[in-house]
């Protein structure tokens, strides 16, 4: 098939992988066309329509996430895929931007990591290739996405977080560690390419933006023109502060769900397979209260730093092991 010849986002991704397609290569009715291109050019190739196609994407709810490194597995993609399919209502599509797209499951359209442009500072910490998702072209993709982070799980139905507020705002959790003013872009909707200053800005200074907000969340929050909304405070939770209690509860019970919430936020530690477990870390061992209480002592007499883990003890949360599964 020569180069001006169209063919659906759908499709693409499916010949890229070797399956190919049924029916006619040249029309598909839900999805959107763009030049059929190798891997390595569709990230600068402009998606356009077929005569007589519709384009679905500015209706069908749609969910992104992101995986680059080794940080995360082509298992939490799944699992994020299989909660979101348990959670949502009707049709829904689920994109991932990715430099390894191997063992993800068929039913998720793997793209390319959008280009973000510019270099950001090896010393500013923060997840700044989030950023790219700002552009003016997210290869062919329209209207309004769901960004949820590999390590949220999903605990209720997600439909509220499509229909709430405008569709031309910018929707976050909040950011429960800074005086809830702030974003935490852990789960944001947007409408895509609606901001697309955004990644323009950044690239014209981001050594000096990077510096200036170290987290792309605190760029999110103080950049949106006409400032970010925020979900209602029941939905998105943060597991280590809303879930887990007082550093003195965390000895007499396990985390809890709290009531009305549907997705809960992992930032840091622990991860949610490690607080299924009971654990605060992967290499660490399962120790009752008792238990960890007597290590922290050890590293006391030991003279090693060991206030900090008082409150680092988490019992099993079987709830986290119920919703974590692809």
């Amino acid at each position: 098939m020569g180069t001006g010849a169209g063919v659906c986002l759908r499709l693409y991704i499916l010949s890229n992988r070797g399956q190919g397609w049924a029916g006619e290569p040249n029309r598909c009715d839900t999805c959107v066309a763009l030049p059929f291109f190798s891997s390595s050019e569709v990230g600068a190739t402009a998606v356009r329509l077929l005569p007589g196609q519709r384009n679905t994407h500015k209706t069908m709810k749609q969910i992104l996430c992101m995986k680059w490194g080794t940080a995360y597995s082509a298992k939490d993609v799944n699992i994020l895929y299989g909660m979101v399919s348990r959670n949502v209502s009707g049709e829904f599509r689920f994109y991932c931007f990715t430099d390894d797209e191997s063992g993800i499951r068929e039913e998720v359209t793997c793209l390319p990591l959008p280009e973000l442009g510019c270099e950001i500072p090896k010393d500013v910490p923060g997840k700044w290739p989030k950023s790219a998702l700002w552009g003016k072209e997210l290869f062919g993709l329209e209207g309004v996405a769901l960004f949820i982070d590999l390590d949220t799980v999903i605990v209720d139905n997600i439909d509220g977080y499509f229909e709430y507020g405008d569709p031309q705002d910018v929707i976050t959790a909040r950011n429960w560690l800074y005086f809830r003013k702030s974003a935490q872009t852990s789960v944001f909707r947007f409408p895509i390419g609606g901001h697309a200053y955004m990644l323009e800005n950044l690239r014209a200074d981001s050594v000096g933006i990077s510096r200036k907000y170290r987290f792309e969340q605190n760029y999110v929050t103080h950049g949106v023109k006409g400032g970010v909304k925020f979900w209602p405070e029941d939905w998105t939770k943060h597991f280590r502060v809303h879930c887990m209690g007082t550093a003195l509860t965390r000895y007499f019970r396990p985390p809890v769900v709290p009531r009305g919430a549907k997705m809960i936020t992992f930032p840091g530690i622990p991860k949610p397979e490690n607080a299924a477990q009971g654990k605060w870390k992967p290499h660490e061992p399962v120790r009752t209260p008792t238990e960890h209480l007597k290590w922290v002592g050890t590293q006391l007499l030991g003279g090693k730093k060991w206030r900090r883990h008082l409150s680092r003890y988490i019992q099993k949360a079987d709830w986290v092991g119920e919703h974590w599964r692809a």
